[in-house]
């Protein structure tokens, strides 16, 4: 196919030498599938950012910081130059947590190049040599979904001792790989130590691994891994190899009605979030 303008840049540059095709289109990008000499990659070209998917886009920039002074006054103001150093921080956030995570063994597509806007990375494959699906494309049996779900749990544990948090993971940003699951998008990926929303992130990310596989293994419904290993976290207790029991029996206390209604609003905009991408998706 014809290489989109974005792309050309990186073809005049050497970095692919040719398109094949478009894999998919969201608000927030879309990825092509290009040829880079013998190999099969995967380019991921940011769109300029009107509006984000999920909500409080605030929530996962906080604590971000900008090397420019210029930029993060502008940034702070709103301008238009503020609005394009935005949404270059938010792309390049991606681009580091990929970096970052790689290193730490996470499973997650191996980054190459970000060049222009551009995010040129692995192309996720299945046993066949094709792009992988999304977990929501797939059905599992009891047993697989058993075993994905403990599979994801120790990416979690893995990502959280790198310090990081993913904000958004769900069936629809994991990939099933020939090898297994492997998680993808994280421009919202956020700093666990540096973020206040950073425990609710991680809380929302185990439920929605535990909602999605417990549509096939239903006692997973009954699990609590999410608080289990914020509290392994926070007690300095967690490792990449900590042995959980799903169960978590939570301190008796007062209850913070604020946080509670907080809770509820979230949880709203993740299934209003939820069925937005499941129209995009069918």
């Amino acid at each position: 196919m014809k290489a989109p303008a974005r792309l050309q840049a990186l073809m005049d540059e050497g970095l692919i030498d040719s398109v094949s095709r478009q894999l998919m289109s969201g608000k927030e990008a879309s990825v092509y599938v290009v040829r880079c000499g013998d190999e099969t990659r995967c380019a991921k070209v940011y769109k300029a950012a009107t509006e984000r998917s999920f909500r409080q886009a605030v929530d996962y920039t906080e604590n971000r910081r900008v090397k420019n002074s210029r930029q993060a006054r502008a940034m702070a103001k709103g301008t238009r130059f503020g609005r394009e150093a935005s949404e270059a921080a938010w792309q390049s956030a991606e681009v580091d947590a990929l970096y970052r995570l790689a290193a730490a063994g996470v499973r997650v597509p191996r980054p190459y190049n970000f060049f222009e806007g551009v995010l040129l990375m692995e192309l996720v494959a299945d046993a066949e040599g094709d792009a992988a699906p999304r977990l929501n494309d797939c059905e599992f049996s009891a047993e697989d979904a058993r075993a994905h779900h403990a599979s994801l749990l120790s990416e979690v544990l893995r990502m959280l001792g790198a310090g990081v948090v993913h904000g958004d993971l769900s069936e629809f940003n994991i990939l099933l790989a020939a090898d297994g699951p492997v998680i993808i998008d994280l421009p919202q990926a956020v700093d666990a130590a540096g973020n206040n929303h950073a425990q609710r992130m991680l809380l929302r990310d185990v439920e929605n691994l535990r909602n999605f596989f417990g549509r096939f293994a239903p006692e997973l419904l009954k699990t609590d891994y999410g608080h289990e290993i914020w509290d392994l976290y926070q007690r300095g207790l967690l490792r990449e190899d900590s042995a959980l029991s799903g169960r978590f029996e939570r301190p008796q206390a007062a209850v913070d009605l604020g946080g509670v209604l907080r809770e509820i609003d979230d949880a709203r905009a993740e299934e209003a979030a939820r069925r937005l991408r499941m129209q995009q998706a069918s």
